[in-house]
């Protein structure tokens, strides 16, 4: 009887401690059939989607490692890979050698953006997140007068085809196409009609043996003790102040990588709102594989990507089929991208208040116990 009750007990745990997750499997279950789409379809599209978009997931997971919370600063990364993506299309510098250059181009720019980020959210304990979402709206105002009105003038843009026609501002698309999906083609393999893109998986695999590797360095062990207590770490001779802003510099240098493997992966990006967007989406995918605000792994990164995609491929003709009408789909995966964060935090928050209370209540029963021996 008590080892039903106690499989009861771990099964309601594991759900409750996973409901994102369940969920995101029920959804997809559920709208597989209405899809239509056959599973070597499916197969093929997430594949491809994995490659293009787990990079910039996992540059999401050492910022949580040091307490600073979900990233949504990211997006300053992605400008600056967008930005070396501007110059070296203007240098028409394609294929490998072009996507390394950009990447090269981008590190100084996030690490500039990186330090920026983090001493403002130095300032900000306890409010990073929310503080990291307003700055990713600020700086898109920088990035916009950098790309609009500097680019031309003052950054030196050779070709017409890139400005705009009163002579300077870049144009609202960008075209990749001379570099379109070269860095996934270079290796690449077909499984059964499944082009497997092996270059960036192995690209992404040595990233998650980094990451791996990184966690037991001095650095690492100085990040995790900093989530766990500030105060503790600095009585330990930590410099809390320097590696929370090394945390977002390497996170907005990853995150300005994994937005040129993106974009080299579509073949163009609208120029003013690529960037836009990629935050919330990588952090919804990222909730979606049963990450938290306090803690992530690969293996979570790897599940969100492979769930929230599906999810995104399926959406659209599954609403297509039920209502008539694709926008439905289209509706349905936005709403579900913002309500993931949503119910994510809301969670972490009640899961953090029902600690204290029993911590607390804990407490008060070790105090009893203490006052009761005294009398």
């Amino acid at each position: 009887m008590k080892k039903n009750q106690r499989a009861k007990f771990n099964l309601g745990r594991l759900l409750q401690d996973n409901i994102v997750p369940v969920m995101f499997i029920v959804i997809c279950i559920i709208c597989f059939p209405m899809s239509g789409y056959s599973p070597a379809y499916l197969l093929n599209e997430l594949v491809t989607r994995m490659g293009r978009n787990t990079f910039l997931v996992l540059s999401l997971l050492i910022p949580v490692m040091a307490g600073l919370g979900m990233n949504f600063a990211m997006t300053l990364g992605a400008m600056a890979g967008q930005i070396g993506l501007i110059l070296v299309s203007d240098w028409q510098i394609w294929g490998i050698p072009g996507i390394i250059l950009a990447m090269i181009i981008s590190i100084p720019i996030s690490i500039l953006f990186g330090i920026f980020c983090g001493n403002l959210l130095n300032k900000a304990k306890g409010r990073e997140m929310i503080t990291s979402y307003i700055i990713a709206f600020f700086m898109n105002g920088v990035y916009q007068l950098i790309v609009l009105f500097m680019m031309g003038p003052i950054i030196p843009i050779i070709h017409d085809t890139l400005k705009l026609p009163r002579g300077y501002g870049i144009r609202n698309t960008v075209s990749l196409l001379n570099m379109r999906q070269h860095l996934d083609n270079l290796l690449a393999i077909n499984v059964a009609g499944i082009k497997i893109p092996v270059l960036t998986l192995i690209i992404i695999g040595v990233l998650c043996l980094v990451i791996v590797w990184f966690r037991r360095t001095k650095l690492g062990q100085d990040m995790r003790a900093v989530a766990q207590d500030m105060e503790v770490a600095r009585n330990a001779g930590i410099n809390v102040d320097r590696t929370r802003i090394i945390a977002i510099v390497m996170s907005t240098v990853l995150a300005g990588f994994g937005m040129i493997i993106y974009l080299q992966n579509l073949g163009n990006f609208p120029t003013y709102s690529a960037h836009t967007q990629i935050g919330t989406f990588s952090i919804a995918a990222l909730l979606v594989g049963g990450a938290s605000v306090e803690k992530a792994s690969i293996s979570n990164a790897f599940l969100g990507v492979f769930l929230f995609h599906l999810m995104f491929i399926m959406a659209p003709a599954a609403g297509t089929a039920v209502t008539g009408d694709s926008m439905i789909g289209e509706y349905f995966r936005t709403f579900v991208s913002y309500g993931v964060i949503t119910v994510a935090l809301i969670m972490y928050e009640a899961r953090k208040r029902r600690t204290r209370s029993a911590t607390s209540h804990l407490l008060a029963l070790a105090q009893q116990e203490e006052e009761a021996r005294a009398k």
